[in-house]
Formats: C-alpha cells, sequence, structure tokens
C-alpha cells in the first residue's frame, strides 16, 4: 500500500507540475470551479475537526465517515483542480486587467497583501504535495488495524493537512477579485 501511495502522490506531482506548462482546449468553460474549489476545501476543514471531536469523544465509527468524506471531499477537490488548471488559464493576484501581468501599477495597488498571498499560496501548495503521501500512510495503518501506528502519525499529519484546507478558501478569497 505504500508503494500505491508513492505512486500516487508522484502521479499527482506530476500533475500539478504540468498545469503551469500545459493547457488542454475544451469546449466546456470550467470558470465556474474556483468557487466549487473553496467549498471543498472548506468542507474538508470541517470533517477533519469533526473527525477530531469524534475521536476525542471515542466514537470511532463517527471518526472513521468524517474521515472518509475528509478524503472524498480531497479528492473531488483535486480532480476539478486538476480540470480547472489544465483547461483555464492562470489567475495572478493583482492582474486587474486580466493580461497575465502584474505591472508595478497592479502591483502598487495591491500593496502589502501581494506577498501575504504568496506566503499563503506557496505555503498551500507546498505542504499539499508533501502531506499527500502521509495522509494515505495514516489512512492505510487505521484501515490495516494498525491503530498506535495510524495514532503517532495522525498528530502531525492533522494538522498540516487542515492547514492546507484552511488556507485554500482563504487563497481562493484573496484572489477572487481577480477573476474575469
Amino acid at each position: 500500500m505504500n508503494r500505491v501511495a508513492w505512486a500516487l502522490s508522484a502521479v499527482v506531482l506530476l500533475l500539478v507540475g504540468l498545469m503551469r506548462a500545459v493547457r488542454i482546449p475544451s469546449p466546456i468553460d470550467f470558470s465556474f470551479l474556483p468557487p466549487i474549489h473553496a467549498t471543498l476545501n472548506a468542507l474538508t476543514a470541517v470533517t477533519l475537526v469533526a473527525a477530531l471531536v469524534f475521536i476525542k469523544k471515542k466514537q470511532i465509527a463517527r471518526h472513521r465517515a468524517a474521515i472518509y468524506a475528509s478524503i472524498g471531499l480531497s479528492v473531488l477537490f483535486l480532480l476539478s483542480y486538476v480540470v480547472y488548471h489544465f483547461t483555464s488559464a492562470e489567475v495572478r493576484y493583482g492582474d486587474v486587467d486580466h493580461n497575465g501581468i502584474v505591472d508595478a501599477a497592479e502591483r502598487a495597488a495591491v500593496g502589502g497583501m501581494r506577498p501575504v498571498y504568496l506566503v499563503l499560496l506557496i505555503s498551500h501548495i507546498t505542504l499539499a504535495g508533501l502531506i499527500l503521501p502521509f495522509i494515505l500512510f495514516t489512512f492505510n495503518r487505521a484501515f490495516t488495524a494498525q491503530y498506535a501506528r495510524h495514532k503517532a502519525m495522525a498528530r502531525w499529519v492533522f494538522p498540516v493537512w487542515l492547514y492546507v484546507a484552511i488556507t485554500g478558501p482563504l487563497c481562493y478569497l484573496m484572489l477572487r477579485p481577480f477573476y474575469p
């Protein structure tokens, strides 16, 4: 199962890397997807917190259901995110005229918020890529009844996954004014 997790993570990272370089023409306008991405991430955060509450109360079945929901929402997010980024032009923070370039005047207009956005975005993307295999490892440890190992790993995987789930919608809300 660990090999599957590593292979799946490698495929996802490859796709994310290709999204900036490859555009696939589509007869469908997928510009409706970014708010859905934010919603899926926000719902993932809610289900992750619910999973934590359930496990603290020793409600194992509810914890398991919340984690399945978190994984399902994350998979839906990932699929729609890949579709959107392969078929749609990149939206840049501060690019008011939608020409793909943030010029000096546009940079000045957004002021000090652009670095804040970029720190959130870069940390979000980096941690999302890094945490994916460990989410799968943690899940597999519970699925195969390795509960002590699951718990030990979940202690540090959970906060990173939650950070990624929260910063996704924050990045969307910050970028939203610059969508065409």
